[in-house]
């Protein structure tokens, strides 16, 4: 690799680390003695397949020259930073060497706007056209797509690429004009709707043609910067929410605002990214999608904050006494779901097994119940007292008194990842 290359790896690797929409991680290990492995502080990170596999890629941007100057960003054009553009051929080549030495299994490419939406996706398709027909490559392929950008470079590049995806930014119109009035979320909904009906048209179309392309089989998904403005957790989940069901999204990404910059619209510099509300959210997420709560339920106008000290799911059923206890041995599934302690693994068991018995509580802890949790909110076979002796406060207190959380017993501080 000659010095100019790794010059530009060095810049557009670190310039990609702020972009969390491919789960990615990150270590400054040195090996100093001798011992095996050495990692790298950026440029490869990790992400996992709907299957579970763990893949690492070769996480860069194409450029971080912008012609955008949003306030939170690091590429913005006021930002006084090194700045650095690989060619098509640059990117092609770093990949196909850095996947014969094993040391990635695909792409994750994003990329800064030089001149302007259709230039740079132009690039950006070339790339992942390159890599698909002319060296053949099989690997796995995330790619940003670009805010503005025609259609039918969208469309052709969905036929290259594993995944796609385009960053929502602030969770809100009004947050995005305060920090990049330059931008409008109708940009991002443009290209989030051409691949989902170029999904759902070549779903179709397959019904009927065994030869209809692939298409974006590992869907498209977007990310929300979080505590960068002034939204409520609301906010940001009645917007994820109306993006799951209008663009059929795979995931929303949720990344806490780390402070890089001296704007005054901003958290000052120190200032400690959310790190458990972005956990929160999360778990919001995952409720929303695996448990068929709807974020009324856990999100509203008495309520507009996730709780920090404990999950939602605990948060939604203290504020929701009245369901409980809910009887494990006649319950529905749907029900089974919302007790705390309780995962859809632990409930999918619960229902199986009850079929051949009352299930009591030592059966329920075999299962994988967390019954020092669930048994607030649950009566079984051999249940010893109701719930209805305690108020939501008490059954608060007796569980945190009990929690492992690391959130209460340590000073919560962002992890330096990079």
């Amino acid at each position: 690799m000659s010095e100019r290359i790794r010059e530009k790896l060095n810049i557009l690797a670190d310039a990609a680390k702020y972009d969390v929409s491919c789960s990615s991680s990150g270590g400054t290990r040195k090996n100093d003695n001798k011992g095996l492995g050495d990692s790298h502080a950026s440029g490869i990170c990790h992400t996992y397949t709907e299957d579970g596999r763990c893949v690492s890629l070769l996480k860069i941007l194409l450029t971080n020259h912008c012609i955008f100057d949003c306030a939170f960003c690091v590429s913005r054009k006021s930002n006084d930073i090194e700045r650095a553009a690989f060619t098509v051929e640059e990117v092609v080549s770093l990949t196909i060497n850095f996947y014969r030495r094993n040391f990635i299994e695909g792409l994750f490419l994003s990329s800064g706007i030089f001149k302007n939406a259709d230039f740079t996706m132009e690039r950006l398709l070339r790339v992942v056209k390159k890599l698909r027909l002319e060296e053949r490559f099989n690997g796995y392929i995330h790619l940003k797509t670009i805010p503005g950008a025609s259609e039918e470079l969208i469309r052709e590049a969905g036929l290259y690429a594993d995944r796609m995806s385009i960053n929502l930014e602030m969770p809100t119109e009004s947050g995005l004009k305060l920090l990049a009035p330059e931008k409008n979320h109708e940009e991002v909904k443009k290209p989030l709707a051409v691949v989902q009906r170029q999904l759902i048209q070549l779903k179709d179309e397959k019904k009927l043609f065994k030869s209809t392309p692939t298409f974006v089989p590992a869907g498209q998904s977007t990310q929300m910067v979080i505590g960068a403005t002034p939204e409520t957790d609301k906010d940001i989940m009645h917007t994820a929410a109306a993006f799951y069901k209008d663009f059929s999204l795979k995931r929303v990404y949720y990344s806490g605002y780390i402070p890089i910059s001296n704007d005054n619209r901003l958290p000052v510099l120190g200032s400690q990214p959310p790190l458990i509300r972005e956990n929160r959210l999360y778990q919001t997420d995952w409720l929303m999608r695996f448990y068929g709560f709807h974020v009324n339920e856990l999100l509203n106008e008495a309520n507009p904050h996730l709780d920090i000290d404990i999950d939602p799911k605990l948060s939604w059923a203290l504020r929701n006494l009245q369901y409980f206890p809910v009887d494990i041995n006649v319950a529905a599934y749907k029900m089974i779901l919302r007790i705390p302690g309780i995962g859809v693994s632990s409930a999918k068991k619960i229902v199986q097994a009850r079929k051949f018995g009352k299930l009591r509580i030592d059966q329920l802890k075999k299962i994988g119940v967390a019954y020092n949790r669930a048994k607030h909110f649950i009566t079984c076979a051999d249940t010893p007292y109701q719930l209805k002796d305690y108020q939501g406060t008490q059954i608060k207190t007796f569980i945190l008194a009990e929690s492992q959380s690391k959130y209460l017993k340590h000073d919560v501080q962002q992890l330096i990842l990079f």
